[in-house]
């Protein structure tokens, strides 16, 4: 009775999202009424009456329909906790996400939205909403970003366009926090209203990579065409005990990084038992400590540990490469100083800081 439940759930789920959508922009039409979609590096081909990968975009009739005018989760918070740490400094992102991933990540800290449709324990009731509503929103609770996040944003990237596009109106910054598993495709269909853009990095191995359903290669080549199309990146690798946490792991991740720019900025996070994975310990301070060590021996120039606030040391902070000024310091995602110049300048040495920072 209990699984008959379940199960009746979830196909009134999928009913609810499937009635909230609109025929996608980033797919193509194929004989026989297929499609191929572009919005993830899974590239599905979708044959009539199917879903992808993602499970919330589908084929009907021949054409690809995908979410609009829903949120799952819907919050403005601090920009620092997304992270973006060269981002407007003490903002708030009014952030929204929908429902549906392309990856299956055991570990997920949003699996109640992400995993929707692809586990029956998981699923939020999604809220009817428009566009111009959550740019109003945005503008009633203070905020200078609106963001898209919470569930995998690329398989949602019709509706963050959409919204992206009325919030640049009125003059918000926007930005995708992402697992950045793209194409080329997303990507060009983003970059004209999409400002700042974090990818996790979850692993140098691919094989890491494949039990989480996705591909290294495809998540390399979406940061260094990040970088390359001029997007403001933030990369964050979650370290998790026993998964990607050796010395040569982390080394290879800030190698990579170091050599498209050290001036990415790379934040270590800490894992804590989420969802599937109950096994491997929190990830302790002195973890976040080593890899950021690590990160500045290979060259990066700004590196961050997170969310163990006041436990690892200076390395919540933004410091000036040059003359090591303190220029932003840190407790959690509260800012303590801002001592940046106009144009994001250091006030010692005047060394030009990268980001999106503060006219005033």
């Amino acid at each position: 009775m209990e699984v008959a439940l379940e199960v009746g759930m979830a196909v009134r789920l999928a009913e609810l999202i499937d009635a909230l959508t609109k025929e996608g922009e980033l797919y193509e039409k194929l004989p026989g009424g297929d499609v191929r979609c572009y919005a993830c590096g899974h590239r599905c081909l979708i044959h009539e009456g199917r879903r992808g990968i993602c499970k919330v975009r589908f084929n009907k009739g021949g054409t690809l329909y995908v979410p609009a005018n829903y949120v799952a989760a819907l919050q403005c918070d601090p920009t620092e906790k997304k992270p973006f740490f060269h981002v407007l400094p003490g903002s708030n992102t009014l952030t929204f996400g929908m429902l549906g991933c392309d990856y299956h990540c055991v570990y997920c800290q949003n699996w109640l939205t992400s995993q929707a449709l692809r586990d029956q324990a998981a699923g939020v009731q999604p809220m009817n909403i428009t566009a111009e509503h959550l740019v109003s929103l945005a503008k009633r609770y203070g905020a200078n970003l609106v963001g898209s996040s919470y569930n995998e944003p690329l398989i949602t990237a019709e509706w963050a366009v959409e919204v992206f596009k009325l919030a640049r109106e009125q003059s918000f910054k926007t930005c995708f926090i992402s697992n950045g598993n793209a194409t080329k495709e997303v990507l060009e269909y983003l970059e004209p209203w999409c400002d700042a853009y974090k990818v996790d990095l979850k692993s140098m191995s691919d094989r890491n990579y494949r039990k989480l359903g996705g591909l290294l290669s495809n998540v390399l080549e979406t940061i260094q065409r990040l970088v390359e199309m001029g997007f403001w990146v933030e990369i964050v690798t979650l370290i998790v005990p026993g998964f990607n946490d050796s010395d040569d792991e982390l080394r290879q991740a800030a190698k990579f990084l170091a050599s498209l720019s050290p001036d990415i900025p790379w934040h270590v996070t800490a894992f804590h038992k989420d969802y599937k994975m109950t096994d491997p310990d929190n990830t302790p301070p002195s973890t976040l400590l080593r890899a950021a060590e690590i990160g500045q021996e290979v060259g990066l120039r700004y590196v961050y540990a997170g969310n163990l606030p006041g436990r690892v040391g200076s390395y919540e902070n933004t410091c000036c490469p040059t003359c090591q000024t303190l220029l932003i310091e840190r407790f959690g995602f509260e800012i303590l100083q801002y001592r940046l110049t106009k144009g994001g300048r250091c006030p010692a040495c005047s060394t030009q800081i990268p980001g999106i920072w503060w006219d005033r």
